[in-house]
Parts: structure tokens; C-alpha cells; sequence
């Protein structure tokens, strides 16, 4: 494997966590209370994250979550870029999922929703962002705009150690 020279920029984990709880949270809502309005609603805030560069849910983590001390800043050096890409990923799962139960797909609807809330668990829960591993897999495919490689000594899709 061959070593890129590239510049990290700063990445706080701890609003991409947050992105990832409130989504997981809201998705579960609409399930259990059958609100695939909420699911859409999901939806379009992660697009509107994807459009802007920034967590879609970034205003709960600066104005609940940290305040509320909730979540502590977990600033470290990474690749913005895979998790943008792992955003707007799930805002097309989630888009299709939307639509699919206004369309009456609600099997297929839900799953996508499931999907979505199961992957933004592992990474929320387990540090391991699939979303990321696919942009760093298709990265080594030589796909364009994937040029980014993982930080040093960071396994594709795993949060990156924090620096000494």
C-alpha cells in the first residue's frame, strides 16, 4: 500500500455522533408511531447537511448536545470528505425510503429507514462508519472525486485514533 501526502483538517466526532444519535432517534419515532412524514423530514435535513458540508443535525449538537454537556468536543485529525459521502448516502437510502412508503412500499420503505438507522448505530456505537469505508474503497478504485485516503494508521471506515 502506498503512503499519500495529505493535509487532515479538524473533525469533531462528537457532532458527526450526534448527527448519527438524532437520526437514529427520529427514524425510530416514525417507525413506532408510523410517521413516515418524520422519515422524510429526516431526509431532507441530511440532504440539506450534504448541500451545506456540515452534519445535518450540527445545530442540535451546538445548541442541545454540547451545552447540555451531553457531548464533550471530540476534535480530531480526519478526512471531512468520507463522512459528507456517508451522509449524503444516507439521505438517498433515506429519499428512497420515503418515498417508497408514500408509495406504498411501506416494506420496502421501512427497511431502507432500518438500513439507515442500524448503519448510523455502528458508527455512533461501534466508531466504524460504512459509508466512509465505501468512499475509501472507491478511493482505491481510482473513482473520481474519491481521492482522500484514511488517516495514518487507520483502518478504512474506523474512527481515527485520537494524536498525542
Amino acid at each position: 500500500m502506498t503512503t499519500q501526502s495529505q493535509t487532515l483538517q479538524k473533525v469533531d466526532h462528537a457532532a458527526l455522533k450526534a448527527n448519527q444519535l438524532t437520526i437514529i432517534v427520529l427514524n425510530i419515532l416514525a417507525f413506532i408511531f408510523n410517521l413516515p412524514i418524520l422519515a422524510a423530514i429526516v431526509a431532507v435535513v441530511m440532504g440539506l447537511g450534504s448541500l451545506l458540508k456540515v452534519p445535518g443535525f450540527l445545530p442540535l449538537y451546538r445548541y442541545l448536545y454540547k451545552p447540555l454537556r451531553l457531548l464533550k468536543p471530540d476534535v480530531l485529525n480526519d478526512n471531512p470528505e468520507p463522512h459528507r459521502f456517508a451522509q449524503f448516502l444516507g439521505f438517498l437510502f433515506m429519499t428512497v425510503g420515503a418515498v417508497s412508503i408514500y408509495l406504498g412500499a411501506s416494506i420496502l420503505g421501512w427497511s431502507l429507514v432500518w438500513l439507515v438507522v442500524v448503519l448510523a448505530a455502528l458508527n455512533a456505537f461501534g466508531g466504524f462508519c460504512v459509508g466512509c469505508a465505501v468512499y475509501y474503497w472507491l478511493g482505491r478504485l481510482h473513482a473520481p472525486g474519491f481521492t482522500k485516503t484514511p488517516p495514518a494508521e487507520t483502518v478504512p471506515g474506523m474512527k481515527p485514533k485520537a494524536s498525542v
